[in-house]
């Protein structure tokens, strides 16, 4: 690297351990953020004679990042954002705390994404799902769809992992005309419980309807692929036919589907699926999701769920066992609250469910609503002492899943 570039690598370094040091956090963002500063191609220099897989979605990035830097790793050691940085500056933090790996594995941004495959050169592009998210300070999930897809028509080389059971996936990887050079696609197929983001074709505006598994336009062409990789029962189908069976620590079948993902994003690297599979296995908890913590005698597993998707997926993953709901609208969260009506608390009915955070009172409403009675405690400690010893589902979204995390000593 230039030396300048090698004076910011060091700096970087120093200035994440520092934080690390200091209790102010893991440093992936802060590393990042100064060495861009004394040199803005820091990125691209750390970047160059890796071969990096970027892994980018509404939903499911940190997971499917963890799982298939396990996969990749069957090769060496693999540069990642592990703790979730998905931005320009914690991968620039990444690649330079880990050294000289041959490897990348790195968790995007969907809006970033254009922005890092310019500066990245990846070899293979992960593209998980888009659905509506922050809308108050966000892309709208077409016009996501068409960034996406301006921008993957500009690099046809880039070898592409696609989900076949999202239209809007499906349509941002289709070339805009003929003339375009299909990109090398693989898709996978990991089901699709949320369609409300994919009723009107992205093409032409006409209806999607779906059967089964098939979904299709009635007024064009865009129509479900077939894929190469497939989710059956408790395992994947992989391009030859051949079945693999995928024991996860991870619960819910939407984990099976990022672990799909993940082996299919590792083929790209050349890695077989048989010598993949065990060690998806290895990976316990993402950034605290999933984490398990024994607390005056309760289990308690922490589930974030930060949009109506991924609040479907996480009521999936539940047990039926005394629940805490915690919302905050902070900046990482989105200062609006409209969402919680797309979302269907009903599952919750029949259990014990508690609420707290800086907008308890709008869960409140929307629970009233939703004829799900519930208990509202001013500190996540409070829930703790409300419930009797046993499990204790905690499902919250960003800032407020990051709080109670920090009550639990940071869990991993």
């Amino acid at each position: 690297m230039p030396l300048r570039a090698k004076v910011a690598t060091s700096v970087s370094r120093t200035a994440a351990a520092l934080s690390r040091a200091a209790g102010r956090g893991d440093g992936s963002v802060i590393g990042g953020w100064i060495g861009l500063k004394i040199d803005p191609d820091l990125l691209a220099h750390l970047a160059n004679g890796r071969a990096i897989a970027l892994v980018s979605g509404t939903n499911g990035k940190t997971t499917t990042t963890r799982l298939t830097t396990a996969a990749v790793g069957v090769l060496g050691p693999v540069a990642t954002n592990s703790f979730g940085a998905n931005m320009p500056t914690g991968h620039t933090s990444a690649l330079a705390k880990a050294g000289d790996t041959p490897y990348a594995v790195l968790e995007v941004d969907e809006h970033y994404l254009p922005q890092v495959i310019d500066a990245t050169n990846p070899r293979v592009v992960a593209l998980l799902n888009l659905s509506r998210d922050q809308l108050d300070r966000a892309k709208e999930v077409a016009m996501m769809a068409q960034l996406w897809r301006s921008t993957l028509v500009q690099h046809p080389d880039i070898r592409i992992v696609a989900n076949a059971d999202d239209p809007m996936v499906v349509w941002a990887v289709t070339p805009p005309s003929a003339r375009e050079r299909p990109p090398l696609v693989t898709w996978f197929s990991a089901g699709q419980r949320w369609h409300d983001d994919s009723w009107v074709c992205p093409e032409c505006g006409s209806s999607i309807e779906r059967s089964g598994d098939q979904w299709w336009c009635v007024g064009c062409p865009l129509r479900r692929p077939q894929p190469h990789w497939l989710v059956e029962d408790d395992g994947v189908l992989d391009p030859t036919g051949a079945w693999h069976k995928i024991s996860l620590q991870l619960p819910g079948r939407v984990n099976l589907g990022n672990a799909a993902t993940a082996l299919a994003v590792a083929a790209q690297f050349g890695v077989r699926p048989v010598d993949a599979v065990s060690r998806l296995g290895s990976v316990t908890s993402v950034a605290g999701r999933y984490a398990q913590v024994i607390r005056d005698g309760r289990n308690i597993r922490l589930l974030l769920a930060k949009n109506p998707a991924s609040w479907l997926e996480a009521f999936d993953m539940a047990d039926d066992a005394p629940t805490l709901l915690s919302i905050n609208a902070r900046d990482p969260d989105g200062a609006d609250t409209s969402w919680l009506y797309d979302v269907d608390f009903a599952p919750l009915r029949g259990r014990q469910v508690l609420i707290t955070g800086d907008r308890a009172y709008d869960l409140a409403v929307r629970l009233e609503i939703n004829q799900v009675p519930f208990q509202h405690v001013r500190r996540f400690l409070d829930a703790v002492t409300a419930v009797p010893a046993g499990r204790l589902e905690v499902i919250a979204n960003y800032t407020a899943f990051q709080d109670i995390r920090a009550e639990l000593d940071r869990v991993n």
